[in-house]
């Protein structure tokens, strides 16, 4: 990989493209440290971190939802308007037919998406606000001519603006720079999270030395915990297809044979936002009624979050498995459906070898399908909850420095990137035997 990229900065084009790829990604950096006049930044940020839904989105957003600054919802909105598109592109018929209306559609598909966004990023700003930040010492309320419902007014327009110039930050990487701009922002958001919190731990060197075999311990553990991710997500079941020969014209076509590969994480970590969003947005709801203090915020605390103990802790990874399970298979069948892989391979006259075209072929696949699913829910399962434990045996303090979707957030990104690189080298080489 790093090879790919020093061949790939050695070309002006790609290097151009990288280097407005990183403007752009410092402009969000810098986005994530503008304040938002009258809030309270200590007040807010406590009570972000005692929310696991919050937490989980200000670790996506580089901290900056826990501190309250412009880009507080980061490009959260943008991600949850487009699965929410496309669940509808695969339930709505309008929907799906104009998805597969060519360019014409896609475009209409964005702005509709855009529409959405706007929407969800104006809802999450009135419920962070309502939730958090009607507390006393959260808003300096002077500024607003003491008037608290015109500071949050004020705050929902910021925070909304902040999520639609992130979004637009996103396209224009995505047109600009290499790779999908989206998947840039939140993998440069993880990353600087996970580095603040390391700075931390080393500025505290001098006061107790034992923290550099923590720190060790804690590379070790990341490195063999990344290797293991890298090494499962590169993994894929290849069924061979034989292709028959056909006379069209005077020209004989076919007689080749193939492959289809099916990748045992087909939803790559879509599950598990999916699990970790549905166990995390009840607890933001009851945080909402009465401060939190309410029996039902009590009870989801104690025994459907995170930071549950004792049993809670056992009902949580429970739940969470089954929801992963459940959401595993779900995704599986959005990204390969047996019947029309099926149907392709019968109307260009492909078969697999010992298994009869039509129905055969889709049960076939159907079941091969399954089994992989099946391993794949269970490595998804393994990793939500065995990389806490490894970094708190290796660290407590930096357990939460790269959460589980972070990890596979960041391996998936670095993998695609790793891809656009050598797609644009392989095009400029291209290019150049053209000429």
């Amino acid at each position: 990989m790093l090879q790919t990229i020093i061949n790939a900065l050695k070309v002006k084009e790609i290097r151009n493209k990288v280097l407005m790829m990183l403007l752009l990604l410092l402009i969000f950096r810098i986005g994530c440290f503008i304040p938002v006049p009258g809030l309270n930044r200590e007040t807010f940020g406590a009570a972000i971190s005692g929310n696991d839904f919050l937490t989980l989105m200000s670790s996506v957003t580089g901290g900056a939802l826990s501190q309250g600054t412009l880009f507080a919802l980061g490009i959260g909105p943008y991600i949850n308007a487009s699965i929410i598109m496309q669940l509808l592109c695969v339930g709505i018929p309008k929907l799906e037919a104009l998805s597969k209306q060519g360019e014409e559609g896609r475009k209409t598909i964005a702005q509709i998406t855009r529409y959405v966004t706007i929407g969800l990023a104006l809802v999450q700003s009135i419920g962070i606000i309502l939730t958090f930040a009607n507390s006393s010492d959260s808003i300096n309320t002077t500024l607003f001519f003491d008037q608290t419902w015109l500071a949050g007014v004020f705050m929902t327009i910021v925070y909304t603006s902040g999520a639609f110039i992130v979004m637009w930050l996103g396209e224009r990487i995505t047109d600009f720079g290499v790779g999908n701009g989206q998947s840039m922002i939140i993998f440069t958001g993880i990353l600087a999270t996970a580095g603040m919190q390391l700075l931390n731990k080393i500025q505290s060197i001098p006061g107790d030395l034992n923290v550099i075999w923590e720190l060790v311990a804690f590379l070790l553990v990341s490195a063999v915990i990344f290797f293991a991710i890298v090494y499962v997500d590169l993994s894929e079941r290849k069924v061979p297809v034989q292709y028959a020969k056909q006379m069209k014209g005077r020209k004989m076509y076919g007689g080749q044979s193939s492959v289809i590969p099916i990748r045992i994480s087909a939803g790559g970590v879509m599950p598990l936002i999916f699990s970790f969003s549905i166990l995390s947005f009840p607890q933001l709801i009851g945080s909402m009624i009465n401060g939190g203090n309410n029996p039902f915020s009590i009870w989801w605390s104690n025994w459907m979050s995170a930071s549950a103990e004792g049993w809670g802790a056992v009902v949580y990874s429970i739940v969470l498995c089954v929801f992963i399970f459940g959401f595993s298979f779900f995704y599986s069948q959005m990204q390969f459906n047996p019947e029309d892989v099926s149907k392709s391979i019968q109307q260009n006259g492909g078969f697999i070898q010992g298994i009869r075209p039509g129905k055969a072929t889709e049960n076939y696949l159907k079941k091969i399908s399954n089994r992989i699913t099946l391993f794949g829910a269970i490595y998804l399962s393994l990793v939500a909850l065995i990389p806490s434990i490894a970094f708190a045996w290796a660290a407590f303090d930096l357990v939460n420095v790269f959460s589980t979707t972070g990890i596979l957030i960041i391996v998936s990104v670095a993998m695609e990137f790793h891809k656009q690189m050598e797609a644009q080298l392989m095009m400029k080489n291209y290019k150049g035997f053209l000429k």
